[in-house]
């Protein structure tokens, strides 16, 4: 077993993930030091002396931070994750700040660096085989821009990799996230009081349980592996089942014309949800496959999809129910 990195970066710090892999880290006696920043300021104190809050917008050149801190890992969280009409700003954001970090990270010689992405890159289309593994492609779905700009990050990493051989750079696909502190996209979508279906469509969906990654990123943090590892919980459920778990009615509507009143939506800027192209991963297959995570990795998951659902669903409802976040 590798030894745990004794200094530590975290981006993106002020997310509800980041929060919590901080206290994890805190209460871990490998870890010396840990480097917080946000372009937001915290919303809590973090709880030990361990951590230090830096603000930082990572669409600017980064600062000599990791240098003089003497950083040897970085989880790399800073991410526009919601859908918007400004797709230059969240590229700034996405891209051009993992170019910034990088350059950072070469200035300092760090070992380890741990990228949260998606799978939704593999996107959500007719011909997908019924688990995607890591060998698969990355087709991200055109328009969407998370999905997109998750690929060019992926790109970036793996030039990064080749050129510091040193260096251990872990990229894990991670299915939406969930748990009783949820706040993505699905639970924004369920927040409403009906949801909506592809007439004729169906579609198997994969979770994970907001503990079990924190589990798995840990564990990337301690092994240091390279490369590129799928991570959900066991099993699927089905986007029907979700509806009725949850307690929301489901109104079924016709491809094209769903498509065209998202479309139009978004067009007027009615709704913030989703442009029309987002209706694809509730209508296709997108599911992955974690055999080399658990053969790899070791990576373990105490939730399957279903029961990381239902820990959102029974949390979930009073968080989401006319909230406006």
């Amino acid at each position: 077993m590798s030894e745990p990195p004794g200094r530590i970066l975290l981006t993106g710090a002020c997310g509800y993930l980041a929060s919590r892999i901080i206290q994890r880290l805190e209460s871990m006696a490998e870890v010396d030091y840990i480097l917080a920043t946000d372009i937001r300021p915290p919303r809590v104190e973090f709880s030990t002396e361990k951590t230090e809050f830096h603000t930082l917008d990572v669409c600017e050149p980064f600062p000599d931070l990791l240098k003089e801190h003497d950083v040897e890992s970085v989880v790399h969280l800073a991410y526009v994750m919601n859908p918007g009409h400004d797709r230059d700003a969240a590229w700034r954001v996405n891209v051009l700040g993992t170019e910034n970090l990088l350059g950072a990270c070469r200035n300092a010689n760090v070992k380890q660096i741990c990228y949260l992405s998606s799978t939704s890159v593999y996107g959500a289309h007719p011909d997908n085989p019924e688990f995607l593994t890591e060998e698969s492609p990355a087709r991200p779905i055109k328009g969407f821009q998370y999905s997109e700009d998750k690929a060019e990050v992926e790109t970036l990493l793996s030039q990064y990799a080749e050129s510091q051989p040193n260096a251990a750079v872990t990229v894990l696909r991670v299915c939406p996230v969930l748990g009783p502190n949820a706040d993505n996209f699905i639970a924004a979508a369920f927040s409403k009081p009906f949801l909506v279906a592809v007439r004729g469509y169906d579609p198997p969906m994969q979770f994970i349980h907001e503990d079990d990654l924190v589990d798995n990123l840990l564990r990337c943090l301690i092994e240091q592996p390279r490369g590129t590892f799928n991570l959900a919980g066991e099993g699927v459920i089905r986007w029907s089942d979700m509806a009725r778990i949850f307690g929301r009615r489901l109104l079924n509507v016709p491809a094209p014309i769903l498509y065209g009143l998202t479309g139009l939506g978004w067009t007027l800027r009615l709704q913030q949800d989703s442009p029309p192209c987002g209706i694809d991963f509730i209508r296709h297959r997108w599911t992955a496959s974690t055999r080399k995570a658990q053969r790899e990795l070791g990576s373990s998951f105490r939730y399957s999809s279903r029961e990381a659902w239902e820990s959102f669903a029974t949390g979930g409802i009073a968080q989401t129910t006319g909230h406006a976040d």
